[in-house]
């Protein structure tokens, strides 16, 4: 793509951004409707599928990036992925939440919060294997790349567990929070469709065409926004971390909304914290198909952009547990407080890149 002009990789650019929103979208309904139908609902199979289906544009990209040797585009991509996307949650706070309370109060579990452990865990690992040796692997896999993998297959055990109920008060969820049961909204989707009279076919044929649609976009938004951003001076990393992860964040969005405005505030977090935890197992593929240990490699920008993840994802789960019931713009203080925490990290991130 390098030999198009710059208004041609923008309005490529801006196009892969809009059918991986419609995409995403697509992709979300026909999730909920085939976990609905082939009885996954919140089991292990069920949370790996939705996982890996609401990443397919950061597994496209990553691909992409890995096979065209930009293995800084990849890493920027999915640890700056993880910090946009906990900034969703400051988007769903200010506009789709119903009431005039903060989203974490409705939200509050403790279901949430060991989700959101599982997040800081996996980064944690993540800044662990930067500090491994290069040559500590085994043919293309390092360790660090296996156990983050091992970590995400794990925490999905016990998240399973602990959707079946965990030995507290009311399961763990607070007191005044959303009076529906988690994962209402997915049935909701599923008895429109039946309502509409979608068959189970017809579903799994949108989802693997939507599937189909965010892996050739998410393909497309790399290559033309890292030709595009670069010749306006914007680093791999910058550009990997702020436009390429605003772009891919744009399903989570439209999908959190949704569930907000549905009332399903938990699944709506859950959705956020599950694929951030889920991103990092990215690096595996990243190393498989480069052929050499990414996270070793990492530079310094990856782990502040690891750390500002953790930061941001710690400020939530602190707000799912004090619960604050005040509003300020229509947001609670945990959202302000992840939306001055995010700027203040990109302006610290540009002054490392430059």
């Amino acid at each position: 793509m390098g030999s198009l002009s710059s208004p041609v990789l923008l309005l490529l650019f801006v196009a892969g951004a809009g059918v991986i929103w419609y995409a995403g979208i697509k992709l979300s309904d026909t999730t909920a409707v085939l976990a609905e139908r082939l009885h996954l609902g919140s089991a292990l199979g069920g949370l790996i599928l939705l996982a890996i289906a609401t990443n397919l544009p950061e597994i496209a990209i990553t691909v992409s990036a890995a096979l065209s040797g930009h293995l800084d585009v990849a890493v920027g991509n999915i640890l700056g992925g993880i910090a946009l996307q906990t900034v969703v949650l400051v988007l769903l706070d200010a506009f789709g939440v119903r009431t005039r309370e903060p989203l974490t109060r409705m939200a509050a579990s403790l279901q949430l919060v060991l989700e959101g452990a599982l997040v800081v865990v996996v980064l944690a690992v993540v800044i662990m294997g930067t500090q491994l040796s290069p040559g500590l692997h085994a043919g293309r896999l390092d360790p660090g790349s296996l156990v983050i993998a091992g970590l995400w297959l794990a925490g999905l055990f016990l998240l399973d567990r602990a959707g079946r109920g965990l030995p507290w008060h009311e399961g763990g969820n607070a007191p005044g929070g959303q009076p529906e049961p988690r994962g209402h909204s997915r049935k909701k989707k599923e008895k429109a469709a039946s309502d509409k009279g979608t068959a189970t076919g017809r579903a799994a044929l949108v989802f693997g065409a939507a599937a189909l649609a965010t892996l050739v976009a998410g393909v497309v938004l790399e290559r033309s926004g890292e030709q595009f951003f670069a010749r306006q001076g914007l680093s791999g990393v910058l550009f990997g971390s702020t436009v390429l992860a605003a772009a891919t964040s744009l399903p989570e969005a439209s999908t959190g909304l949704t569930s907000t405005r549905l009332g399903d505030y938990q699944l709506a977090i859950s959705d956020i914290f599950g694929g951030n935890a889920f991103l990092p197992v990215l690096f595996l593929l990243a190393s498989l198909i480069s052929g050499k240990p990414v996270l070793p490699a990492a530079h310094d920008t990856d782990i502040y952009l690891t750390a500002l993840g953790i930061i941001l994802t710690s400020v939530y789960m602190a707000g799912l547990i004090f619960r604050p019931r005040r509003q300020y713009a229509r947001m609670g203080i945990d959202s302000i407080a992840t939306l001055v925490i995010y700027l203040v990290g990109i302006v610290g991130l540009a002054t490392i890149t430059t």
